[in-house]
């Protein structure tokens, strides 16, 4: 058990900027073993999001409350996974070999292709959750989808080859050995038990939209570059996050 606790307090550590305990390590064997609970992270961050949008409420509109519910859920994480959705639109936008696309996404300046596509993806992420406001609990949305669409990305992890060489690469300790299918349960758990916090069993079936925006990414990293690197992963998780809300929408129009 206290083995598993390391491995959870590794990844919160690894994913989010939440401070730990100096004995929990972060050696790379530990740092590959803990992102079998990267999904459970979505539990973590959504939760604070879903506090913070909640805590808002009390004081604001629903529209002020999802900004600062937005940016309290980056603050946790740090921006990670912006940050690589940006840099993956910078390097596919702006490359056209594989070389050219990893150089592009490795430098650490925004391009114009970040810029406009993160600006986007926030844009739509917000504009789509003030839809969902019409949920009975947006804040279980909130969690729910931090919790499929990293989910997602772990599915990646185990399907798909990492392509970045150089040893300062941020996913590289992630992603030194695949844990198989058995490292998917955990996070596999902690889905079912998210999606458990929506009022309708028919809203599970936005997964299945999450789903195919992992598979058209991972082929699309796949054809072009040979497999994922960080930033992919992170690309992975907010566009399937942003996709997750969407089908959530589309399915509770249609109840």
């Amino acid at each position: 058990m206290k083995k598993e606790i390391r491995l959870f307090l590794t990844a919160v550590l690894f994913y989010t900027r939440i401070p730990g305990p100096a004995w929990v390590g972060h050696s790379s064997d530990q740092l590959n073993a803990s992102r079998k609970y990267f999904p459970l992270i979505g539990w973590v961050v959504g939760g604070i999001a879903a506090a913070a949008l909640e805590s808002s409420r009390l004081v604001f509109p629903v529209s002020i409350s999802l900004l600062l519910s937005l940016a309290a859920g980056i603050l946790t994480t740090g921006a990670f996974h912006e940050d690589g959705f940006a840099d993956t639109c910078d390097g596919f936008g702006g490359g056209w070999t594989k070389e050219q696309i990893l150089a592009i996404m490795k430098d650490s300046r925004l391009g114009t292709y970040g810029a406009v596509g993160i600006a986007l993806l926030l844009s739509l992420k917000f504009l789509t959750l003030v839809e969902l406001d019409k949920f009975p609990g947006l804040w279980r949305v909130l969690i729910a989808g931090h919790v499929v669409s990293r989910f997602m990305a772990s599915i990646t992890l185990e399907t798909h080859e990492y392509v970045r060489d150089t040893g300062d690469a941020k996913a590289k300790p992630m992603a030194s050995s695949r844990l198989g299918w058995k490292g998917l349960i955990p996070g596999a758990v902690a889905v079912v038990l998210a999606l458990l916090l929506l009022p309708d069993y028919w809203l599970w079936l936005a997964v299945a939209g999450a789903l195919a925006a992992q598979q058209y990414l991972s082929w699309y990293f796949k054809k072009w570059i040979g497999g994922y690197t960080g930033d992919c992963l992170g690309a992975i998780q907010q566009v399937s996050e942003c996709v997750f809300y969407l089908c959530l929408y589309a399915i509770w129009s249609c109840l």
